[in-house]
């Protein structure tokens, strides 16, 4: 089981949802109709019946094919760390433990047992989480016999509402809770600890982190944690999410019947979101450990609430933000494959610790150069987006990748697993994230993302990028180590104000090819052909050897994967050569081939799915990749650069370097 601090509780830059916007078919081109305005609320996907008990509990239910024979339920209940009381410290957590220790029709690890009889694993599919916010139970469910479900739905009502804390099993649960709270005290969790208080200083959040305080665990009473589950474990702070492959209906009236007799407390306490107050000065924090791996700066701006997501308009300026956030993604790829880069790894994200907040933040990963030339070129990217904006061309690629992988997931919408699906209406629960559905978004993606001009994406990158004056954290966290010099808090914050005064430019976009291959190479000859009726393949010899196996699958309806391999890998290399013959790879990823680095080919394939890439293992090497069915041809050329022209030069060696030792 886990809690939100033990995952680093990450921060999303652009919500999910986005991977299933549509594109595809122009018969389904409708423009959008009166009532579909900016200011209108979106609707609700039309394959999804969202209903709500008398009591206040609300349910979802889709039936889902993929994977067939198996239903996702999940219990959401509204409720985590942050609603705690002083003395209930770490309990939100230890209920969510609780929950498999026993209840009124489950004794014990009864629970567990059942679920591992029936081929769910405790850890691997059954789990659960608690958050600052909330608290999941997770429960794949196989639909092949019925009464496993129903007993399934037998234990998600105990978990709504007859969690037994008997006084022996909370004893006995404090050792294992104490184990996951000292076992989950590696270098990140450490240095999170002192720097989500202070991320979140003022608010209520930096004192509920979801682990908790080891006082409280080692010695609360069981009266305490009861109190803590009587007042919040209540169905209107309740969602029943189902989707799989299940009758709607028949889960509907498993739903009514495990659910409608819950009752909420005569006098229940007001369920309320702490806020987060905005910062009122910049600040600097440094943070070491001597476990850590790796140094980062991140340069925290002033929480602000969190803007709607429930309207059209709504869902178009979430349009501009991805295409922001995506075009300034690549500014930082390119600084990555300088001579000399200013740090390893940039980027920069929309989001929030606390529900109902969300914070703009810069963030790098230190290279050798070391801590001030990562802030200057963070800051200098984000100050020339800001003064200077994005470029035409940079926008059109943005538009044509965006609406490459729309027209791959929109492909692929009969095919989305139900977990995925799942996780959209948790969110839409929880945070009142939309969920039209791929065909309504699909309109409105055409529509929208087909109005929006440059000077509308640059107008909303100028009044984005917080400007230097306003109130930051700038956090440095890492280990101690000879080489390198860690700043005082004074020097971090000093070098941050001082990397706004440099002077910046606008982006100069150099000129890429046009096609990948000047010529194609000479075609080979099929010297062979036979089919094989059982398996389904079709084979193919070709004049130099190569043996090629068909195979047509229906996984995917918009995919064709390929993989080669020959025998031989690292064990052909000798002493000497083994270090290299093990990095080979790792070259490709770094420099790219056929001349063009990886960057200027993300740019040359804007508008296309299509990939190759070499591995060599002990024994094989070969290139595997995947394609739309469109873009094979291009595929098969990255799979034949990959072969004949990667970019295994002494720069590219050097960079390659630098990223291996940061």
């Amino acid at each position: 089981m886990n809690t939100l601090n033990k995952v680093t509780m990450k921060v999303s830059t652009i919500k999910s949802s986005l991977a299933f916007f549509a594109l595809m078919i122009m018969c389904f081109l409708p423009t959008l109709n009166a009532q579909e305005k900016l200011n209108e609320k979106l609707p609700f996907d039309p394959q999804v019946k969202i209903g709500k008990l008398s009591n206040g509990l609300i349910y979802y239910i889709r039936k889902n094919l993929k994977p067939e024979n198996k239903v996702e339920l999940r219990l959401v209940v509204n409720a985590g760390s942050i609603l705690e009381d002083d003395d209930q410290q770490g309990l939100a957590h230890f209920t969510e433990h609780m929950a498999f220790n026993g209840s009124k029709n489950f004794e014990k690890n009864d629970i567990v047992s059942f679920l591992q009889s029936i081929g769910v694993e405790f850890g691997a599919d059954l789990n659960a989480y608690t958050g600052f916010d909330e608290t999941v139970y997770i429960l794949p469910i196989p639909t092949e016999k019925k009464e496993n479900i129903e007993k399934a739905f037998q234990i998600l009502e105990d978990w709504a509402s007859t969690v037994g804390f008997d006084p022996l099993e909370i004893d006995k649960e404090r050792g294992v809770v104490l184990e996951e709270e000292r076992s989950g005290r590696g270098a990140e969790e450490r240095m999170m600890r002192i720097t989500y208080p202070k991320m979140l200083e003022g608010s209520k959040y930096a004192a509920r982190l979801p682990i908790g305080k080891v006082e409280v665990l080692k010695s609360f009473k069981p009266a305490v944690i009861t109190r803590f589950y009587k007042d919040w474990y209540r169905p209107d702070l309740m969602a029943i999410v189902i989707v799989g492959d299940i009758d709607p209906v028949y889960a509907e009236d498993l739903i009514k019947r495990h659910f409608s007799h819950l009752k909420s407390p005569a006098n229940p306490r007001p369920r309320e979101n702490a806020g987060v107050p905005a910062r009122k000065k910049s600040e600097a924090l440094v943070v070491t450990d001597r476990e850590a791996t790796h140094h980062l700066i991140d340069i925290n701006f002033p929480y602000r609430p969190a803007r709607d997501q429930t309207t059209f308009g709504a869902y178009r300026e979430l349009l501009l933000r991805s295409l922001f956030a995506s075009m300034l993604s690549q500014r930082m790829q390119e600084l990555m494959q300088k001579e000399e880069p200013p740090f390893l790894y940039a980027a920069n994200t929309f989001g929030g610790l606390a529900r109902g907040y969300e914070s703009y933040n810069a963030y790098a990963y230190l290279s050798k150069a070391g801590v001030e030339p990562a802030i200057r070129g963070l800051v200098a990217e984000n100050e020339r987006a800001r003064k200077f904006g994005f470029t035409e061309g940079e926008l059109d690629r943005t538009k044509k990748m965006m609406m490459k992988s729309i027209e791959r997931a929109y492909n692929e919408r009969d095919k989305t697993e139900s977990a995925r699906l799942v996780s959209e209406y948790i969110r839409h629960f929880l945070e009142e994230e939309p969920i039209p559905g791929i065909e309504n978004e699909y309109k409105y993606y055409q529509k929208f993302l087909g109005d929006i001009t440059l000077e509308e994406v640059n107008e909303y990158v100028s009044k984005t990028i917080p400007v230097s004056t306003q109130p930051k954290l700038v956090v440095f966290t890492g280990p101690e180590k000879a080489d390198f010099k860690v700043p005082s808090n004074e020097e971090l914050l000093a070098m941050t104000e001082a990397a706004y005064q440099q002077q910046v430019s606008p982006y100069e976009e150099k000129a890429i090819a046009s096609t990948l291959m000047e010529k194609s190479p000479q075609p080979g000859k099929i010297i062979s052909e036979k089919n094989d009726p059982d398996l389904g393949t079709s084979e193919v010899i070709f004049n130099n050897g190569v043996r090629v196996i068909l195979k047509p699958t229906d996984f995917k309806n918009d995919q064709i994967l390929f993989s080669s391999y020959a025998p031989g890998g690292t064990s052909l290399a000798t002493q000497a050569e083994y270090k290299s013959a093990s990095l080979a790879t790792a070259m490709v990823g770094v420099g790219g081939m056929g001349g063009l680095n990886p960057v200027d080919l993300s740019k040359m394939l804007s508008g296309k799915i299509a990939q190759a890439a070499p591995s060599i293992g002990d024994y094989t090497h070969g290139v595997s990749g995947s394609a739309t069915p469109k873009d094979l041809e291009t595929a098969l050329q990255l799979n034949y650069l990959v072969h004949t022209a990667p970019n295994m030069t002494p720069d590219v060696f050097e960079l390659l370097k630098r990223r291996l030792t940061g």
